[in-house]
């Protein structure tokens, strides 16, 4: 049967001679393998639509499930800017990989597609990277099941004036002080921080503006969010790994 999705390349892998399986996030089918035949070839009319971040029209032959066979295709998007910049590539890596370790095969629902395709957009437009894949990862964790309960304790249920709260990662939200005993490691957290995260759980990726955060609170925000991340889904990425390396040496 033939299928024409719209997608976004989260991952490409070479397979066989000249040839490269590709994972497609799409819009309104979920998570795709393509295989794309001669893709890796000099000249291939299809090497670019391989190419990781690529937003594209893709027809492709598929019976019964399982592995595509790409057809045809047509660039929307190539996202060219992004792979050009260490620093954009690898936070739109960590972005698809993410997505792709998350996201279930053929999983129905249009948000994971506009929300990478945000996340894309925004790091192309030269949006502050770090806010922009700490808001993608608050869309992964509520779309996932885990999102952060943010107004009230987690532990007793009440409502408390900020100065009042730590976070925990461990539990998934809030923390009045009286009730730290049920996670003493709770992280202590500045009211812009956590004015910032609750900004975070409520915007859609899709809605961000102008990102004027600074580098003291980002540096809060990257931390507050890996916590909550390695708690909630404890995924090991290479992307993030690569990012870690950046950090190190202050890239």
């Amino acid at each position: 049967m033939l299928h024409r999705v719209e997608g976004i390349v989260i991952r490409s892998m070479d397979y066989g001679e000249g040839n490269a399986i590709i994972t497609l996030c799409t819009e309104n089918a979920g998570k795709i393998g393509v295989l794309v035949r001669g893709a890796k070839k000099v000249k291939s009319r299809h090497a670019a639509l391989i190419q990781p971040f690529t937003l594209g029209q893709y027809v492709f032959f598929r019976n019964n499930g399982g592995l595509g066979t790409l057809n045809s295709g047509e660039i929307i998007n190539s996202h060219h800017p992004i792979r050009e910049d260490l620093i954009k590539a690898a936070y739109g890596s960590y972005a698809c990989e993410l997505l792709d370790r998350v996201l279930h095969d053929e999983e129905t629902g249009s948000f994971w597609f506009r929300q990478l395709s945000a996340c894309l957009n925004a790091l192309e437009e030269g949006k502050e990277p770090g806010v922009i894949i700490n808001l993608f990862e608050m869309k992964i964790l509520q779309a996932a099941g885990y999102g952060p309960q943010l107004d009230s304790c987690i532990a007793c249920g009440r409502e408390r004036a900020d100065d009042e709260l730590l976070l925990s990662p461990r539990l998934g939200g809030t923390l009045c002080r009286s009730c730290r005993h049920n996670d003493p490691p709770a992280m202590e957290v500045s009211p812009r921080a956590l004015k910032l995260i609750r900004l975070f759980a409520a915007l859609d990726l899709t809605r961000l503006g102008n990102v004027d955060v600074k580098e003291s609170t980002r540096e809060e925000l990257k931390k507050i969010m890996r916590a909550f991340m390695d708690a909630q889904l404890g995924l090991r990425l290479k992307s993030q790994n690569f990012l870690d390396q950046l950090d190190k040496y202050n890239i």
